[in-house]
């Protein structure tokens, strides 16, 4: 992508004229757009659930270490890592309920060690298209929601006055926890919670039929303090009940500061075949 900086934006090339018979193509459409990364950065260490194992990168080669004849040389890494670290996709083979998988499949027919033969994260469709921001924190005249702050349907309500939702598009909550991504143990959340929708909210959002929702926080959805994970409807009404995709631990801080409530949402998790989730990198497009 040129013009990426250090902060990870980027702005597309300027328009180079308009297509032939007036029609704009869609990259033209995009030029000049500003372009902001949702990943959080990848590397040892970085908060995670506990529930998953965490991501290690080891340099497995150095250059030096075998050089060619012509005096080149390579380096290259090992990669281990969870498929739900760091800014990834739930897929609906995530999560089940009383055995069940959504559209009510016996998960244990599906699963093997070699992952799942349905419901994986490699049937997830590739997402190009609009995104509602609803940021709650803002509502609220705060930057960063408290710990564990459950967020309702009338916090939804208020954050959503003046759009319009419509079916099949995305949904990203605000909160501001990505501001706190760097106070490891708080973003966790496991003494004192971390904000998110509750049951109802996930209802709320359910109700509205997107093809994914996203946020900022280790598991999305309302964790109490001192609970953990121990129960997560929202995942259950969403993944199990209306087959609705959930986008985790996203960065939107610098989507936040822009103040933007639509955005263009490029959304593409690794194609992990049979995978319950897989990282991925969204961006946002600004109109």
């Amino acid at each position: 992508m040129q013009g990426l900086d250090q902060d990870r934006h980027a702005l597309l090339p300027a328009p180079s004229g308009r297509a032939r018979s007036g029609v704009v193509t869609p990259w033209e459409a995009v030029r000049g757009r500003q372009v902001i990364d949702l990943a959080q950065p990848m590397r040892r260490g970085m908060p995670q659930s506990p529930n998953h194992p965490p991501y290690r990168m080891a340099l497995e080669r150095r250059h030096g270490d075998m050089n060619r004849p012509d005096g080149g040389s390579a380096a290259n890494e090992l990669i281990v890592t969870g498929g739900h670290v760091g800014t990834h996709v739930d897929a609906l083979s995530h999560v089940s309920q009383d055995g069940l998988l959504h559209g009510g499949r016996p998960a244990g027919p599906l699963q093997s060690h070699l992952g799942f033969s349905d419901l994986g994260i490699d049937t997830f469709p590739p997402y190009l298209g609009r995104a509602v921001v609803l940021d709650v924190a803002r509502v609220h005249g705060v930057d960063v929601l408290p710990a564990g702050y459950a967020i309702t349907p009338d916090d939804l309500d208020r954050a959503a006055s003046g759009l319009t939702l419509a079916p099949g598009e995305v949904i990203l909550i605000g909160t501001g926890w990505s501001r706190r991504w760097s106070e490891h143990d708080a973003f966790i959340g496991v003494r004192d919670g971390t904000p998110g929708p509750d049951e109802a909210a996930a209802h709320w959002l359910a109700a509205h039929s997107p093809a994914a929702v996203g946020a900022e926080t280790i598991a999305f959805e309302h964790i109490p303090a001192g609970r953990g994970h121990a129960v997560l409807p929202a995942h259950r009404v969403l993944l199990v009940e209306h087959g609705i995709h959930i986008v985790e631990t996203m960065n939107l801080d610098p989507l936040l500061a822009t103040g933007a409530r639509e955005i263009l949402l490029v959304l593409n998790p690794l194609p992990l075949v049979g995978a319950t989730g897989a990282p991925v990198r969204p961006l946002a497009v600004l109109a």
